[in-house]
């Protein structure tokens, strides 16, 4: 069973997918839509589960520093819900500071954000993945 990981925008979606082993997480690509356009996504990333074989979706919930769910966290319980009713298995995990650590990836590789922003969401995806593969083999 592979693995997709995905980090929710208001305008994008970056997935991240595991190697058929489960040992390797890649950024995939950025899905764009209209702001808050969220249903639209849906048939991308269904297609991409059955041509990839995918057996769960792994979401990031952004939580504020204080653990508390604010509204970038709301959108993606509702997103979870979405998924959901497509018949889409889904887990959450906290995603705190991916998007920061994205960044630092970036600016080590010395590319500038002002045109990595597709590689960005990808990246942040592949970061949350990580965090669950990292948790479920404990």
């Amino acid at each position: 069973m592979r693995y997709l990981g995905l980090d929710l925008g208001t305008k994008s979606l970056g997935i991240s997918i595991t190697d058929k082993t489960n040992t390797f997480v890649s950024p995939l690509k950025t899905l764009n839509f209209q702001s808050e356009d969220y249903e639209s996504v849906i048939p991308l990333v269904k297609k991409i589960i059955e041509e990839e074989e995918i057996g769960l979706v792994v979401l990031g919930l952004p939580k504020n520093m204080d653990g508390s769910i604010g509204f970038a966290g709301n959108r993606s319980l509702n997103f979870q819900k979405l998924l959901e009713k497509n018949n889409i298995k889904v887990e959450l995990i906290d995603e705190r500071l991916t998007t920061k650590s994205a960044e630092d990836i970036i600016h080590l590789n010395n590319e500038h954000l002002k045109n990595t922003k597709k590689k960005l969401d990808s990246i942040a995806a592949a970061i949350i993945l990580e965090s669950y593969l990292k948790r479920v083999k404990k």
